[in-house]
């Protein structure tokens, strides 16, 4: 697979900081190409949703250069000593190249979240403040990826439509959910920015994770901030495959989008990353 990815932040109309924050990192693999995002939409007083947001990315950093190198000797590792009757998935795998097991990453995201909600957790308390921060995180190797998700920040798939693959962890999505609300009364509903948890500001976080199958087509990570005031038709329109000709074009329509929140009155802070899938 080969990855084209664009990416932008805007502080927004009424905001005094930019409590967003995003990760990429691109890297190859016996030939094969790696990619991982993170967006993180970070809330508290003053600065501290921005320290908070920033935190947890810079552990995700962190974890792309030092951890991940280990999965891949590990793997290498495994692969030495593997029986001589292997699946068709292992089979497939090393076609392309490809060993890293994706359900070993996610679970070990999975903890470094829970770890990180304690260690903001404990900071908040010591300084009296209140912090915390949404996470959606990728990892694309070869033709799989994992996700790992708190809050309401979000991964779509792009292609002919628009497609939400993690599930909000809010009050009116729980409600949507049982029936008790209608997508037409959450989108005026007060509480839609209500989180049920997220990382910080939770006694417990359960992360939504995710392994699946890389199809073609566009995935797109945004905060709430991004998505609130234009419609899935309007980032269909200019965020599908056929507009990504270009890292320049794919930056130039995130730009435009953000834009138009912003004249549609958007009061958060406003983010997207966009990869296009080739």
């Amino acid at each position: 697979m080969h990855f084209t990815f664009a990416a932008e932040t805007d502080i927004g109309i009424t905001k005094d900081t930019n409590q967003d924050s995003i990760l990429v990192k691109h890297g190859k693999y016996k030939n094969n190409e790696i990619l991982m995002a993170v967006i993180c939409d970070g809330m508290g007083g003053l600065s501290k949703g921005e320290l908070a947001s920033a935190t947890v990315i810079n552990e995700f950093e962190k974890w792309f250069k030092e951890e991940l190198p280990r999965e891949i000797v590990r793997s290498e590792d495994n692969k030495k000593v593997r029986n001589v009757g292997v699946s068709r998935q292992n089979k497939e795998d090393e076609k392309l190249g490809v060993d890293i097991d994706l359900d070993v990453i996610g679970g070990k995201w999975e903890l470094m979240l829970k770890e990180l909600n304690i260690k903001i957790a404990q900071y908040s308390k010591k300084e009296g403040i209140t912090m915390g921060t949404t996470f959606t995180g990728v990892l694309f190797v070869g033709d799989r990826y994992v996700v790992a998700h708190v809050g309401d920040t979000r991964l779509y798939h792009i292609s002919n439509t628009v497609k939400q693959i993690t599930s909000d962890q809010t009050f009116i999505a729980r409600e949507i959910k049982k029936g008790t609300m209608t997508p037409e009364q959450a989108k005026k509903d007060k509480r839609r920015n209500l989180l049920l948890q997220c990382v910080g500001a939770s006694d417990v976080v359960e992360p939504e994770v995710i392994v699946g199958k890389i199809e073609k087509g566009n995935y797109m990570l945004c905060s709430d901030g991004f998505r609130h005031e234009i419609s899935d038709k309007e980032i269909k329109e200019y965020l599908n495959p056929k507009k990504s000709k270009d890292k320049k074009a794919m930056f130039s329509n995130i730009k435009y989008l953000i834009e138009l929140n912003k004249q549609k009155n958007e009061k958060d802070n406003i983010s997207a990353v966009l990869i296009k899938v080739e």
